[in-house]
């Protein structure tokens, strides 16, 4: 399911149960995988890609219980607390109109620990290129990552390889290859919360060279192995 382009007038926590969300805004692309939550601020124009196994809690906020809210989305880790009490939300109906005290205690509170989560950003993201060439040689590499070299990249979009590494320097301030390693990760992120393909599998599907190289990026960049990752996100909640 694709929600297509829109806002809210509240700010927003999605938390995911299981699956994986894809949340896209004009600035980046970001994973949401289970157990981590997306903070999207009110008026941030936002989609939202999920398929059928997807199962998450959205909680939305009056904006005047959030002070600092920023003016991007933002994944964040979920303490046992804050997952408790998002699950826990669901006994109010969306658009309950009648005053509450109890539910105003208890949004007010969330609000002050999603402050405080706020904080302990994931950098599960890929930044958007405003830069149209950019923009094309992005989304080759994000195709094409089972692959892919900078020089088809380049051949690709019709620049030297050395413009290309400069744009992707100055305009997104990584390297090509720190994109696409990033690229790769998130991808493989999502596969590895699906049940289907295994550990192996996965790491050819998103281009690295062996287990061992994959296990290596993995594990430095996401703080686990990828099977730590997959029991975790798999888990029953």
């Amino acid at each position: 399911m694709v929600t297509g382009w829109h806002s809210h007038d509240m700010h927003q926590i999605e938390y995911a149960i299981s699956g994986v969300i894809e949340v896209e805004t004009a600035a980046a692309h970001y994973l949401l995988p289970p157990q981590q939550a997306a903070w999207i601020p009110a008026g941030l124009e936002h989609s939202a890609t999920m398929n059928s196994s997807v199962r998450s809690v959205a909680v939305l906020f009056d904006p005047s219980l959030i002070r600092s809210p920023g003016d991007r989305a933002r994944i964040i880790a979920v303490p046992p607390l804050i997952r408790e009490m998002v699950i826990y939300a669901q006994r109010w109906p969306i658009n309950g109109a009648q005053p509450d005290p109890v539910a105003d205690g208890f949004f007010r509170t969330l609000g002050h620990l999603l402050i405080e989560a706020l904080d302990q950003e994931t950098p599960l993201d890929l930044p958007t290129p405003t830069d149209p060439l950019l923009a094309a040689a992005a989304t080759y590499t994000r195709q094409h990552l089972e692959a892919v070299t900078v020089e088809q990249v380049s051949r690709a979009v019709g620049v030297s390889e050395r413009t290309l590494r400069r744009q992707f320097r100055a305009e997104l301030g990584l390297s090509w290859r720190d994109y696409l390693t990033r690229a790769r990760l998130l991808r493989a992120m999502a596969l590895l919360a699906e049940p289907g393909p295994s550990v192996l599998e996965v790491s050819n599907a998103v281009g690295f060279d062996s287990p061992s190289s994959f296990a290596r990026t993995f594990t430095r960049h996401c703080g686990e192995s990828p099977s730590d990752y997959r029991r975790r996100v798999t888990a029953r909640t």
